[in-house]
């Protein structure tokens, strides 16, 4: 568990002070404040309130650190960062990129079934639009099915590492391995093929995508401009960097060495007591 963050301001003005900082944060997370209306829990979706995921995709901190650190996994697969470099504009709007897949996240997660099976439709219809060709010559489709499964493994893996390490360290194993069989179904409803059903066989998914993971210039410059980017709000800035530096302290230690990424500069330790003390901060800012 990362250690406790210490305390040392309490009362009114402390609280107040802490109200304010959070309630900016807050409104970056404001499907309104964008012309989106806001995803409503409900418990005719395709999981529950009973499920795993509803409290694993609820914590915002966890799930910001987890998507960072799955994006930086995905883009290690040379067909994936293709699809990113030749059809998406990163460059411009990255912060963009990271809301979509957050709704989406979220409509599939806790939105009605009709709503998360039209948000399912939508994400099918765009891969079907993206494919290419590498650098190498090879051929690519979004639509791939072992594409899709690994884009699947590594964001769910991911979410729940975060959670883990933030949110729940003591969630037990037959938990985690709901987790997984839960995610499954969008992953399968995506298209995606194998689907792994437990964290064993997740970590044998990742294990056996390894040989075709590749780092190369243009990974980096995506690296770059997804861990650099400018946030929205100034006072968002250091959480965000923080943020950041916790994905990467997130990453397995392989995929850090392929990226070229060093240790978080503030050290693990004093990275993983921030971003928890972000964390509890934001869930109680929400509440």
């Amino acid at each position: 568990m990362a250690p406790r963050l210490p305390t040392p301001f309490q009362g009114p003005l402390a609280r107040a002070v802490k109200r304010a900082i959070a309630g900016r944060v807050v409104t970056l997370f404001n499907d309104r404040a964008r012309g989106e209306r806001p995803v409503a829990r409900r418990p005719d979706g395709l999981f529950g309130p009973g499920a795993v995921a509803w409290r694993v995709h609820g914590d915002v901190v966890s799930m910001m650190v987890g998507g960072v650190a799955g994006l930086l996994l995905q883009m290690l697969h040379p067909a994936v960062l293709a699809g990113v470099w030749d059809h998406s504009n990163f460059r411009t709007d990255m912060p963009g990129r990271l809301r979509r897949t957050a709704r989406f996240i979220a409509l599939t997660t806790y939105g009605g079934r009709a709503e998360a099976e039209a948000a399912i439709a939508r994400v099918r219809a765009i891969h079907e639009q993206v494919r290419g060709t590498l650098p190498d010559g090879t051929p690519y489709r979004a639509s791939d099915p072992a594409l899709l499964a690994w884009v699947h493994v590594t964001e769910t893996t991911c979410f729940l590492d975060a959670w883990l390490r933030y949110a729940e360290p003591g969630l037990p194993a037959a938990e985690q391995d709901r987790y997984f069989d839960e995610m499954a179904r969008i992953g399968l409803a995506l298209g995606a093929d194998p689907v792994p059903r437990s964290r064993a066989e997740a970590e044998a998914l990742i294990a056996a995508m390894r040989p075709a993971l590749r780092c190369d210039e243009r990974t980096r410059e995506v690296a770059r401009f997804l861990l650099h980017q400018r946030a929205a709000d100034p006072v968002a800035e250091p959480l965000q960097a923080l943020t950041m530096q916790a994905a990467v302290d997130l990453l397995p230690v392989w995929a850090r060495r392929m990226h070229g990424l060093p240790t978080p500069a503030l050290g693990p330790p004093l990275v993983r007591a921030g971003t928890l003390g972000m964390a509890r901060t934001l869930r109680w800012a929400f509440t």
